[in-house]
């Protein structure tokens, strides 16, 4: 069958009025049949009473029990002809006539008939059994005889003066069932007049349902729903973004994991948007004059977010607003991290490069003979370091990622007129293992110092570094000061302020940074104001700390920064150094 003569299958909701009418449609067929039947029972019990009754009062009556008795004492029945002008004939037809029954017919006790509507009847076996009247039993019956189906009774007839004794013969009284129907007939018509209006607001309930359910639905099948609601569901679970619907009535209607991880909330689905424990700032974006293009930045639960809303819409019907939270402080650690991956990168291809040259050198002069002047030239090399990079006392770090990243942020200072340099008391015994985490705190704490002193007033410019290896068994703890040669904080700023995000002290007062503030990140320095609480948050969460030592004074030296790294260095063992040194306290394998 070609596609385009398929018959489109109908839509659930037309499927849902079809059902609806014809479960409508079957109750009130089956309450009206219900009905009538019942009707048309209790119609014809109350003509068998009726029968019954007048069946009573004619075998009661005793010229009937007379002239029955008379005739079956006698031999034989009498002909057609006597009965029909006998006196039993007469009164049986004024009783029906009189009463409006179908017949009253009396016969004897065999069961011939002695008085019967038709004459030609008359001395012929009854076509129904007269068996249990002329035992002397009452029963009302519900048959088709001779004049058609009929509601009636019979009832035996005793002689004269025997009460219950001798039954001569029988009475039988009849009420045309067709009469019956049109009794119910009459009675029916009020129950078809119900029926119908049960059937007309049965009409319009269903219809008014369908549009309710497509309201309802927004005009969806059910299979769409379905879809959509696996679709949300993997969607709002499975993306770090948070989402926040707030349903056109005002109260939450989704509210995912990721949005309760980064408000620090637990789950508001149905909570009035309005009374919400959610930023003012939020609440400000879902307002009629909010503008939809505008993204704010706030701090929430601990984390410095982007927050933007917009209008949800379907087919022209608002269906209220959608928050979208994304964290900033995860895209600017990750940052941070690349840049430190990259900066060690330039480092190594440079090292790599000098190392080549040193190596060309060393092979030149062995070429040539001249042995004293290599030994010279590599003691040199082991006295001055690997690389001649713009940090004071290089040597003193032996590690080669330390190394390469404080020589790659020395070259950086150098070129901003900034002296890097070593403190006298830097030791690192271990290998670095951790290090894109060290490289993340010593980078924010080593920009900000270089910040801080080339916006200080002090001209000689200058940062200084000092490293420690704690060695324990698990992992050994690095410890990092760094110093600088600026003006330090501002008076009065609270030690704890400075990692709160959104600090910085760019423009001299401590407001928080605006959301496209460019410059490097940090707690002194023009930035965004999130590279100290980027630095604190990843050392606590290794179980360490970043903390302020010393604020600074005007004029240098400036604010002193500690931070601890526990489990980022290893190659020791407590109180043991990794490699064996020399008498000038230096690695033989530098």
């Amino acid at each position: 069958m070609p596609r385009s003569a398929r018959t489109p299958p109908l839509r659930f909701s037309t499927q849902t009025l079809l059902l609806q009418l014809g479960v409508v449609l079957l109750v009130v067929l089956l309450s009206a049949a219900v009905h009538a039947w019942l009707t048309y029972d209790r119609v014809g019990r109350e003509a068998e009473n009726q029968a019954l009754t007048l069946a009573r009062a004619v075998a009661a009556d005793p010229s009937v029990q007379a002239d029955v008795l008379a005739i079956s004492a006698g031999a034989g029945t009498p002909p057609p002809a006597v009965l029909r002008g006998g006196p039993l004939m007469a009164a049986a037809e004024a009783i029906r006539t009189r009463t409006g029954a179908l017949f009253v017919v009396i016969t004897d006790e065999t069961g011939l008939r002695l008085a019967h509507p038709d004459p030609d009847r008359l001395g012929e076996k009854v076509s129904t059994d007269p068996s249990e009247a002329l035992a002397g039993q009452e029963v009302t019956t519900r048959n088709t005889g001779t004049l058609g189906p009929s509601a009636g009774a019979k009832v035996p007839v005793y002689a004269p003066g025997t009460g219950t004794g001798t039954v001569v013969g029988e009475v039988s009284v009849g009420y045309s069932m067709e009469s019956v129907g049109q009794s119910v007939a009459r009675d029916i018509g009020p129950v078809g007049l119900t029926a119908a209006g049960a059937l007309l607001a049965g009409v319009l309930a269903s219809f008014l349902l369908r549009r309710r359910l497509q309201r309802l639905t927004l005009g969806l099948e059910p299979e769409e729903i379905s879809t959509l609601v696996h679709d949300q569901v993997a969607v709002l679970q499975g993306v770090d973004d948070g989402v926040i619907g707030v349903s056109a009535d005002g109260r939450i209607s989704v509210f995912n994991a990721a949005a309760q991880r980064l408000l620090e909330q637990p789950d508001l689905s149905g909570t009035p948007w309005a009374k919400a424990p959610v930023p003012e700032q939020l609440r400000a974006l879902t307002r009629p004059d909010a503008a939809e293009a505008d993204a704010i930045e706030l701090v929430a639960g601990g984390s410095v977010l982007v927050a933007s809303a917009r209008k949800a819409l379907h087919r022209s019907e608002d269906l209220g607003w959608v928050v979208m939270l994304r964290d900033r402080t995860e895209l600017q650690q990750l940052t941070r991290q690349l840049d430190a991956v990259g900066t060690m990168s330039t480092a190594l291809r440079a090292q790599r490069h000098e190392f080549a040259n040193q190596l060309h050198t060393i092979t030149g002069l062995m070429s040539i003979g001249q042995h004293q002047q290599a030994r010279e030239y590599l003691a040199g090399l082991a006295a001055t370091g690997p690389l001649k990079f713009p940090v004071d006392q290089a040597e003193l770090l032996q590690d080669p990622y330390l190394q390469a990243f404080v020589g790659a942020k020395g070259v950086e200072a150098d070129e901003r007129g900034v002296t890097l340099r070593i403190g006298p008391e830097t030791l690192v015994r271990g290998q670095v293992t951790e290090p894109q985490d060290v490289t993340t705190v010593l980078g924010n704490l080593i920009d900000n110092a270089v910040n801080a002193a080339v916006a200080g007033s002090s001209p000689d410019r200058w940062v200084e570094l000092e490293v420690l290896d704690e060695p324990h068994d698990d992992g050994g703890t690095l410890h990092i000061v760094v110093a600088d040669s600026g003006d330090g904080l501002a008076a009065g700023t609270d030690a704890e302020a400075v990692f709160a995000e959104g600090f910085t002290t760019a423009a001299g007062p401590v407001v928080p940074a605006p959301a496209a503030a460019g410059g490097r990140s940090g707690g002194r320095s023009g930035g965004q104001g999130l590279g100290l609480a980027l630095a604190r948050k990843l050392a606590r969460r290794r179980g360490g700390d970043v903390r302020l030592l010393e604020p600074g004074t005007p004029g240098g030296p400036g604010a002193v920064f500690m931070a601890s790294l526990p489990r980022t260095t290893a190659g020791t063992t407590a109180g043991t150094p990794a490699g064996t040194q020399d008498s000038a306290g230096k690695d033989n394998d530098a």
